[in-house]
């Protein structure tokens, strides 16, 4: 299993790559859409910033807490919860946001939505007991 460490280098390439081709990345992730998601750190206070796949719906953007499966959510999920106010990137379009987390039904019914997109994301519920958290990003002003 990687290391925080080896996480926190992997996302930092992916950022880099992200900004350097206006959204676009290759490798593994080439298929995949990817947004930034700034945070800020719920117990820092620092800027924290995120690639994550993500779903479009209508003006809205979806994302998933899985952590891969993990027992535990990742730490940006934490700092949405204690900051509902975020900036994303999507291709070379940077905007501030609101977080919403998906209550159900919508919950559910976001992410079969996103799981059938992205099967992955149906093995990360089947490797873990907890509810994997769903968020709704919609674009301020």
């Amino acid at each position: 299993m990687s290391t925080a460490n080896e996480w926190n280098e992997r996302n930092k390439a992916v950022i880099e790559e992200f900004r350097a081709n206006r959204g676009q990345t290759g490798g593994p992730l080439i298929t995949r859409p990817l947004l930034l998601l700034h945070t800020t750190g719920a117990k820092s206070g620092l800027a924290r910033v995120n690639p994550l796949v993500y779903m479009a719906d209508d003006d809205r953007y979806v994302i998933i807490a899985s952590k891969g499966g993990a027992a535990t959510h990742p730490d940006w999920y934490h700092n949405l919860v204690a900051n509902i106010e975020v900036d994303v990137e999507v291709g070379a379009e940077k905007f501030q946001a609101q977080a919403t987390i998906a209550e159900e039904p919508e919950r559910s019914q976001l992410y079969e939505r996103m799981a059938t997109e992205h099967p992955f994301f149906a093995e990360y519920q089947r490797q873990t007991k907890r509810t994997i958290p769903v968020i709704i990003l919609t674009r301020k002003g």
